[in-house]
């Protein structure tokens, strides 16, 4: 089964997951530190929350979940033969989970990911892509501001999927 990705910035994250939890009537899948996940089986959703302070609200990222690596491969194929720019990870761990995926950007930069989870971590992340962008374990996000405006990319301790 695919689902879609929604990776929203919150504020507070005991006040969001209070909130989605009464929304879809589930309570989260996993939740760390900073960051919170929920699998939702109707409508088919993976529901990110990323603490995010002054930028509640905004969007994080987008994604489709996969069930398998074999999908993430025939995706990049896929892509990379419809002329779509991609950046591949494989066996990357990022959100407490290691990870086959492959990112694209929209026309808008909105970043899309295609990802299968291989197992769950302990860490937010430890592979070498972040840590090159964040000794500390943080990833590289965009950043975005309170009008939802895209900037450069900065090396931040904060998740971002």
């Amino acid at each position: 089964m695919s689902r879609i990705q929604l990776a929203l910035n919150v504020d507070d994250l005991d006040t969001a997951v209070t909130f989605y939890s009464k929304l879809f009537g589930a309570e989260p899948a996993k939740r760390k530190p900073g960051y919170a996940n929920f699998a939702i089986a109707e409508p088919p959703l993976k529901l990110v929350l990323i603490e995010n302070p002054g930028r509640g609200g905004s969007l994080n990222h987008l994604g489709v979940e996969v069930e398998s690596s074999a999908i993430v491969h025939e995706e990049i194929a896929r892509l990379a033969g419809a002329g779509l720019f991609t950046e591949e990870q494989i066996g990357t761990t990022c959100c407490f989970a290691t990870q086959d995926k492959v990112w694209v950007s929209g026309p808008a930069g909105e970043r899309w990911e295609v990802y299968t989870v291989l197992a769950d971590s302990d860490t937010f992340g430890t592979s070498p892509e972040l840590l090159a962008a964040d000794p500390a374990g943080g990833c590289s996000c965009e950043s975005v501001d309170a009008a939802g405006e895209v900037g450069e990319e900065q090396p931040s301790t904060t998740p971002c999927g």
